[in-house]
């Protein structure tokens, strides 16, 4: 078992419409920012991931500036950082109503004492701007209560993209009020579902973390589940029934190239990709068990990391690509065990009552998070990757699939609404706060979310 599909190179990847390319403000601006070079940025809102009970900052975002061809943008573009940030649970926008300064030139100081008496700890301000046939987004973001500046930038790109500069920014205003990377320039591929229970059609999907710019990448005449996305945020992996057989594919999501990864007799299921993009780890079913191997994108060769009679599926690496976690009921129940990216000797780490499925590690290395089966109740929760620390985050009626935001500060997963509703996709911070539905066109599961964008 040593053939793998053709060569990675067939899977062309065109240049992206944008890059996330920021630029500091000079010209006008470097006068008014460098009178604030004595007040240096500062996380404001310090996080304590054991806490529950975070306050939000209040921070206001009044409408970026523009011509009147860019109204509508300019309007968009501080409605979707605001989102953005609310969302997140940490921040609180404060009503427009509320504002006393208008805001009419971004380079000019703000009257702080304006922004101080409607309780503002920060504010952002902005324009946009046409230049030489381009579009352009500047940006000031500015310690209220300090009375200085944070940051300032700019940014290029195309009129139909000021939704991805929206989040760009918010990721700025994220990272330097909290001293943690942002999360909202990325996007989650799900799967698709309309029709009956029993006829279910099921389509691959993706979108922006909010929910904006769905785009279907299959068509629905086959069943898929478990897309994963690459480090590159370029490619999926996926599990596609062709005539009725689980098979793990690659796709390219710009040109919709696919092909299937490996040459396994049988089913192949559960893929994921290693931290380097460079395997895609997998199950496959050998009778009533199933094993798990990794496959090199690069050399075509094939490694089987387990074998034992028993069921070991659902893997996922660790962010330095040493370790892998995976579910197996080898020990007679379903749980959670840690191994070596090469195989070998595994290490069970859930203890607690109940069954344990869908390990996934956090980018930041310091969790696993986990579908916990128990007294009639599906839980999400997260560990250490010793097993130690069990928490549980959310519960229901049947909660699954969870899957980290880049900063590893937030899990989505999809939850049954019971009856005739069918599945949604959630959101929950790993404090266990700030739960939210995650807007959908239709029906949704097995969300994974990207890597920042490139």
């Amino acid at each position: 078992m040593n053939e793998v599909f053709g060569r990675r190179s067939s899977l062309q990847r065109p240049p992206l419409d944008m890059t996330r390319r920021a630029l500091l403000q000079s010209g006008g601006a470097a006068a008014v920012l460098a009178s604030f070079a004595q007040s240096p940025a500062r996380a404001v809102l310090q996080i304590d991931v054991t806490q529950g009970n975070i306050k939000p900052l209040p921070i206001a975002i009044p409408d970026f500036l523009g011509g009147a061809a860019d109204a509508e943008s300019a309007r968009g573009i501080s409605q979707v950082i605001a989102a953005d940030l609310q969302r997140s649970g940490l921040f609180i926008p404060i009503d427009p109503a509320a504002y006393i300064e208008k805001i009419a030139d971004i380079n000019a100081v703000p009257r702080f004492a304006d922004w101080r008496a409607i309780n503002a700890s920060a504010l952002v301000t902005g324009r946009v701007t046409r230049e030489r046939g381009g579009f352009g987004v500047d940006f000031r973001l500015w310690d209220v209560p300090a009375s200085g500046h944070i940051i300032g930038r700019s940014y290029d790109g195309q009129p139909q993209n000021w939704r991805r500069i929206a989040h760009i920014v918010a990721d700025q205003v994220y990272e330097k009020m909290t001293g943690e990377k942002g999360y909202f320039d990325s996007r989650v591929a799900f799967v698709d579902e309309s029709g009956p229970k029993d006829r279910r059609i099921k389509r691959l999907a993706i979108m922006d973390q909010d929910g904006a710019g769905v785009n279907y990448l299959t068509r629905g005449d086959e069943s898929v589940l478990t897309p994963r996305f690459s480090p590159s945020a370029r490619e999926i992996v996926y599990t596609s029934y062709i005539q009725q057989s689980p098979r793990v594919m690659l796709m390219n999501i710009e040109t919709r190239q696919r092909e299937a990864v490996g040459n396994f007799p049988g089913m192949t299921f559960a893929p994921r990709f290693s931290p380097d993009g460079d395997r895609v780890v997998m199950s496959w079913q050998e009778g009533a068990n199933s094993h798990i191997f990794a496959v090199d994108l690069r050399s075509k060769s094939v490694a089987q990391l387990t074998n034992t009679p028993a069921i070991d599926t659902a893997p996922s690496y660790s962010p330095d690509g040493t370790r892998i976690c995976f579910e197996s009921d080898r020990g007679g129940t379903q749980q959670i065990y840690v191994m070596s990216a090469s195989g070998g000797q595994a290490q069970r780490i859930s203890y607690g009552d109940g069954r344990y499925a869908t390990p996934v590690w956090s980018p930041r290395g310091d969790n696993i998070a986990f579908t916990k089966i128990g007294a009639g109740k599906f839980a999400i929760g997260i560990m250490r990757p010793d097993g130690s620390g069990e928490r549980i985050l959310t519960e229901g009626f049947h909660n699954e699939g969870p899957t980290f935001s880049p900063n590893g500060r937030v899990i989505m997963f999809f939850r049954e609404m019971g009856g005739s509703d069918g599945p949604a996709l959630f959101t929950v911070d790993i404090t266990g706060r700030n739960e939210q539905r995650v807007p959908t066109p239709g029906l949704a599961s097995d969300p994974t979310w990207s890597p920042l964008r490139p």
